[in-house]
């Protein structure tokens, strides 16, 4: 027999382990994919536990306890009213088994193929380009215009900034550990 999906509750950011100990109070079932990262402090380095899906927790109800749940405080609003809003059980349960075995789970940043990016820090600090591609060992690609020649380098997800959402064409495969990307660079480039 096949499990009821999991519905998504959107919670105010940083209420999520809040909002976790309310729906067990309220004997709610619910998931909320917790994983381990090292922050460096000024005066020491800790390891904190942080959800996997910022601003989300999952839930599992009966419709009549719905009330009882949208009531909780922390929470936002329940996402959509189709099946196709919800999670599945197999999707959980992969989540669930990846982090119990120690899988290294990290959130993504939602960045696609023709995003435009500026890079964060480091010496090219400021430059934007496009997301060209994904894959195992990336690079960024940067076109100096005046020469009409390219050189690349490395960079990681958390050195760029997304500058605006574009319309997902075809959704791209992505690594799934390791979080580099590819960019193509333009100087005084216009779309």
């Amino acid at each position: 027999m096949q499990e009821s999906p999991w519905q998504v509750l959107h919670v105010i950011a940083n209420h999520e382990k809040s909002v976790a100990q309310h729906l067990s109070v309220r004997s709610v079932e619910h998931y909320l994919p917790l994983y381990t990262e090292r922050s460096k402090w000024t005066d020491r380095s800790v390891v904190l536990e942080r959800p996997l899906f910022a601003g989300y927790v999952f839930v599992r109800f009966l419709p009549h306890v719905r009330l009882r749940v949208i009531s909780t405080p922390g929470i936002i609003r329940l996402l959509g009213d189709h099946e196709s809003d919800a999670v599945s059980s197999e999707e959980i349960d992969k989540i669930r088994d990846g982090l119990a075995s120690g899988c290294l789970l990290r959130p993504h940043a939602n960045v696609s193929v023709g995003t435009p990016v500026r890079v964060r820090s480091g010496v090219f600090e400021g430059v934007e380009g496009i997301v060209a591609e994904f894959r195992h060992q990336c690079h960024v690609i940067i076109a100096l215009s005046a020469v009409k020649q390219s050189f690349s380098l490395e960079l990681h997800l958390e050195d760029i900034q997304v500058l605006h959402k574009v319309p997902v064409r075809s959704a791209p495969t992505l690594p799934q550990v390791n979080q580099n990307l590819n960019f193509v660079f333009a100087e005084n480039s216009t779309p």
